[in-house]
């Protein structure tokens, strides 16, 4: 367990308080899916929950300001034809989401500026290429329009949203079904953790393993891993007397962990949730009460317990608050939309500081909204930094851009059959709206 020595650090004082019952939202009947995901995703503007929905699959949009009893006539995104499975908001533009399915696709959806009036069944874009559900959707952290999803066919495609186009396939790299996958700081790579117990490092543009681990965690119950800022991993996952643990990687060298950490015998899947800024990863277990947060630093042990906030109802799911949507008036470091069975309720985590001025110190600068290269650029491979912005006058959301897609034929068409079949994004159905620009 953790050696409780007192340890300098400005985040050790660290608290988390739940907001009082009208600032939450309310009568939300919240995904039953059986699937490891969050369940929820947050920025500035906007909340979006998976939601329980006859004949399809939907999920909630609500701006932030939309708190309380939320009446069940309220317009959901309602395109999938099977339960929806991941959401994620686009880092580029507030008011683009994307979600995967059940029905094996994946959707891009333009929200309008005030929210959704009626319900929203078009999207921007359908990105047709998996041959089993789809589990995982992320974006790509710095490049415009670059969207990686992962199926249960054990496959992984990045796609350029902006024509519609799946350009990469990862095929054969992993045997069984991709429990996670995460792009590093700046989109050079992912890494990704899969049922057969490996880590994997990823050039997808290159199509090459750069580095592996296998066994990560001996358990047989679901992993999580992601990058940290400074190109190590951190992952999540069960030891072989079914113990949770997290470990610290360095890409560079697999064969041993940098630190490894039992934390107890509960058998939820622990979401980490990385703040690049301070260093700090909060876990949230699935079906736990509680968001255990650890400080990484480069002094043994590595991962410092830092403190837990505990709650009495189990959490259902998570959304973690980009940096850029939090207060930074009131020294919150991190904002949570925690998914109860039938509410999903805002949990602030502060540190206390006397002074009413900016703490630069708990701020440092933070990925802003725009992104540092095109989707083109990328697929050439240029690779981009985030551009970082100051929060010390807050962050004052831009007029964010609509969608813009030009539909193209899929790149991969001309490939080998046995990458052809498994490849109809060629078929992708564009949506009425005519094209679309994140």
């Amino acid at each position: 367990m953790f050696r409780r020595v007192v340890r300098a650090s400005k985040f050790r004082h660290v608290f988390g308080q739940a907001l009082k019952n009208d600032q939450c939202y309310d009568d939300i009947r919240v995904s039953r899916v059986t699937w490891d995901s969050s369940f929820c995703a947050v920025n500035p503007k906007f909340v979006a929950i998976i939601i329980e929905a006859s004949g399809g699959g939907a999920f909630l949009v609500l701006p932030l300001l939309k708190t309380g009893r939320i009446d069940k006539a309220y317009p959901t995104v309602c395109g999938h034809t099977g339960p929806v499975l991941d959401i994620d908001w686009c880092p580029h533009n507030d008011h683009v989401i994307a979600s995967g399915s059940e029905d094996c696709t994946v959707m891009v959806w333009q929200i309008p500026e005030n929210g959704l009036v009626t319900p929203l069944a078009e999207p921007v874009v359908v990105l047709e290429g998996h041959s089993k559900r789809v589990g995982i959707i992320t974006w790509h952290p710095t490049a415009r329009n670059v969207l990686m999803s992962a199926g249960c066919d054990n496959l992984i495609i990045i796609w350029n949203v902006g024509t519609g186009e799946a350009m990469i396939q990862l095929e054969d790299m992993h045997p069984d079904v991709i429990f996670s996958a995460c792009w590093s700081r700046n989109g050079a790579l992912i890494c990704t953790a899969c049922k057969d117990k490996n880590i994997r490092v990823i050039d997808p543009r290159k199509e090459k393993i750069v580095a592996e681990k296998d066994k990560a965690h001996d358990g047989a119950r679901p992993m999580r891993a992601i990058f940290l800022a400074d190109g190590n991993i951190f992952t999540t996952g069960f030891s072989r007397m079914s113990e949770r643990q997290l470990a610290l990687w360095n890409p560079k060298s697999m064969e041993e962990p940098i630190s490894v950490h039992e934390l107890d015998t509960s058998n939820g899947v622990l979401l980490p949730f990385y703040d690049a800024d301070t260093n700090i990863v909060y876990l949230c277990g699935k079906g736990d009460s509680s968001i255990r947060y650890f400080e990484i630093t480069d002094e043994a042990p590595f991962v410092h317990y830092l403190n837990t906030f505990s709650s009495k109802e189990p959490q259902r799911g998570m959304g973690y608050m980009p940096k850029r949507g939090l207060d930074v008036n009131k020294c919150e470091i991190a904002r949570f939309y925690k998914l109860h069975e039938r509410k999903c309720e805002p949990i602030i985590m502060t540190v206390p500081r006397k002074s009413d001025l900016f703490q630069d110190d708990l701020y440092p600068d933070t990925a802003g909204p725009d992104c540092a290269i095109e989707a083109e650029d990328w697929f050439d491979g240029k690779n981009g930094e985030p551009i970082l912005i100051s929060l010390k006058n807050g962050y004052v959301p831009g007029k964010n851009r609509d969608l813009k897609v030009v539909k193209k034929s899929n790149v991969l068409e001309g490939k080998p059959a046995k990458k052809a079949a498994n490849t109809s994004p060629a078929e992708s159905k564009a949506s009425p709206h005519p094209s679309i620009t994140i």
